[in-house]
């Protein structure tokens, strides 16, 4: 067989540097789409984005040959420069260094794209650190305290 034939979908989650909140509804609005075409070039599907002024999530199927670090270097990378480019203020744009990674079953897909919808209401109820550290813990990864959030 010479070729592969998978279905992968990954919940990305990364906040703005010290999690400031830069992304405003202007960003917000043209910053999204623009992920969009950053996932489309990479030829993968954008299937949810949504976030808040100091974060955003993503959920995106991508391709077997393309690395989780290279997808997330691209996407961070490329739209820090576009956000610098396209709103000039008096500060410098950019993300956090790192960035949250949750493999999805294709059954639970439905499951993370209405939680990545209600990302404005969710956060009425629990701030960006507060539900990070509770998506490391449902996914079982190991951190030390203070490592995360230092």
């Amino acid at each position: 067989m010479p070729s592969a034939w998978t279905q992968n979908f990954y919940h990305a989650v990364f906040s703005t540097h010290d999690r400031a909140g830069l992304i405003t509804p202007e960003v917000e609005a043209r910053l999204y789409p623009f992920l969009g075409g950053i996932v489309r070039d990479l030829r993968c599907t954008l299937l949810a984005v949504n976030g808040m002024p100091d974060h955003v999530h993503l959920l995106i199927r991508y391709r077997a040959d393309l690395s989780h670090s290279d997808l997330l270097r691209h996407i961070k990378g490329r739209s820090s420069k576009w956000i610098n480019e396209t709103f000039p203020t008096g500060g410098r744009f950019s993300w956090q260094e790192g960035y949250g990674g949750f493999t999805v079953s294709k059954s639970a897909v439905p499951e993370v794209e209405a939680y990545i919808a209600r990302q404005k209401e969710h956060h009425q109820r629990q701030d960006f650190k507060a539900e990070f550290l509770e998506l490391l813990r449902r996914h079982g990864i190991e951190h030390a305290d203070g490592e995360v959030f230092p």
